[in-house]
């Protein structure tokens, strides 16, 4: 499993019902995505759930390298590129991933928690914790998903989770889902992966 993320920051009073419409338009043509698990279309809104500011950012988990190099090479990641610029885009390689009671259900929100691997630790027990929580997430009512990710570039962990409630039970940066493609989601592989 290997997850991205690119985000795009907008003004603060940038109407929100454009992103909302964009995703309504094109939010289908990943729905048969070849090597995609899942693409969460992501928004942050200012001032709503704790937001700071106005956001998209979707939030992929491939099962193939191939299917994300196709997406963003093919010719697919352009569209977005030519509508709001070339974003940075994170990468994570996969430490875990559980289905939760609620999975095969809408999914409402989001939670993405960014967490720092501290000097000093060791690795091993770190990532054990990590696939702990990503265990824990996914047995919380409501919970659809959870999966833990790493950037050994910059020794960051990813804790994301999909939730069918508003108000998800995990902390960290609380999006709304407006959209789930979901091709390859059975196909992800569960517990820890290594």
């Amino acid at each position: 499993m290997h997850a991205m993320q690119y985000e795009f920051t907008l003004p603060a009073d940038y109407d929100m019902g454009i992103i909302r419409s964009r995703v309504a338009r094109v939010g289908h043509l990943l729905d048969d995505w070849d090597g995609l698990g899942v693409k969460t279309y992501l928004l942050r809104e200012r001032g709503v759930q704790g937001s700071a500011v106005n956001q998209y950012g979707p939030f992929y988990l491939w099962n193939t390298m191939e299917g994300m190099n196709a997406f963003l090479w093919g010719g697919a990641f352009q569209g977005p590129v030519n509508d709001f610029g070339r974003p940075r885009v994170r990468q994570w390689t996969g430490l875990a991933y559980e289905e939760g009671g609620a999975a095969g259900s809408p999914a409402t929100s989001a939670v993405r928690r960014r967490q720092p691997v501290p000097d000093g630790v060791e690795l091993a027990a770190f990532m054990a914790q990590s696939v702990d929580e990503t265990v824990r997430l996914a047995a919380q009512d409501g919970a659809l998903l959870a999966a833990a990710v790493v950037d050994t570039h910059a020794w960051e962990v990813v804790h994301f989770s999909l939730w069918e409630q508003d108000t998800p039970k995990a902390e960290g940066d609380v999006y709304q889902v407006l959209h789930l493609s979901g091709p390859g989601l059975g196909a992800l592989p569960r517990g820890r992966q290594w």
